[in-house]
């Protein structure tokens, strides 16, 4: 990668460039940090509305950065901390991704490490993609957000209609972590993981949402592991269950157990089947 770095003052002295000593502080109004690829297309860019220049860093005001691959990424925040060496930026306050698919994220700070195209970050952050929100501690993803691992404590939240109803909200938690691969619209839960509609709820130890590519729908829900359908007072157990969000129908395997309310307070009857 060959980099092409522009400082923009807000004003040049006789329109010579300095040099500037390691150890002396430097501040500019303005700042423009570009990189282009061995094509000579540009790949990324790094505004800033000031540069405070010492040593090895550079720390940007209002930073207004631009990832250009096959889909178009944009980050902002407050402040960002630029290693001259590597071209990793630390951004933090107010940090925005914004995708060029629409997706969106928002946390407190956030390592972008351009040379590894890679964002990761400690802090609580919420994804916002098309009627679906997820929340989480911990984050690793591509810039773009194509791909991402949320560690732990996570909620997602997805809308099955275009209204916002709250009967057809499902909203899902899991001890972490979450794996979101947009590309082939799969999301995959893990430890603990509960799901809850209406009255119905169901839990396991493992969870993959299938989304619709089109309408970023839920299309198919597999739970595998330790699984738990609660629905009113009726409860059925099993090792796999597959939800059909088109059918509404829940298909249970590995010896199912149905304990259901039948009459009578306290009456229960429970059935298994190989």
């Amino acid at each position: 990668m060959k980099y092409l770095i522009t400082i923009i003052l807000g004003f040049l002295l006789l329109g010579v460039v300095p040099v500037y000593a390691q150890d002396i502080p430097q501040q500019f109004e303005g700042f423009d940090l570009e990189g282009y690829d061995d094509n000579g297309e540009k790949s990324w860019d790094v505004k800033g509305d000031t540069a405070d220049i010492a040593g090895d860093t550079i720390v940007i005001s209002n930073v207004d950065a631009n990832q250009y691959r096959e889909d178009d990424v944009n980050l902002k925040a407050r402040t960002g901390i630029l290693n001259k060496a590597s071209g990793d930026i630390y951004l933090k306050e107010d940090v925005v991704i914004t995708s060029e698919t629409g997706s969106r994220l928002t946390t407190d700070s956030l390592d972008w490490k351009k040379g590894d195209d890679l964002v990761t970050t400690d802090d609580i952050v919420t994804l916002t993609d098309n009627g679906i929100t997820a929340t989480g501690t911990g984050l690793r993803a591509s810039p773009g957000l194509q791909t991402a691992e949320m560690k732990r404590d996570v909620t997602v939240k997805v809308n099955t209609e275009s209204e916002n109803k709250d009967g057809k909200i499902v909203t899902i938690t899991c001890d972490g972590p979450l794996e979101i691969d947009q590309m082939n619209n799969i999301a995959v839960l893990r430890e603990n993981v509960v799901a809850v509609q209406s009255d119905t709820m169901l839990k396991a130890d493992r969870m993959e949402v299938y989304f619709d590519g089109e309408s970023q729908k839920i299309k198919e829900l597999i739970c595998i592991g330790n699984v738990v359908v609660t629905r009113g007072d009726n409860q059925t157990f099993s090792a796999r269950a597959v939800y059909d969000a088109v059918t509404q129908k829940v298909t249970l395997s590995g010896r199912p157990k149905m304990i259901f309310v039948t009459e009578g307070e306290g009456s229960l009857s429970s059935s298994v089947k190989e």
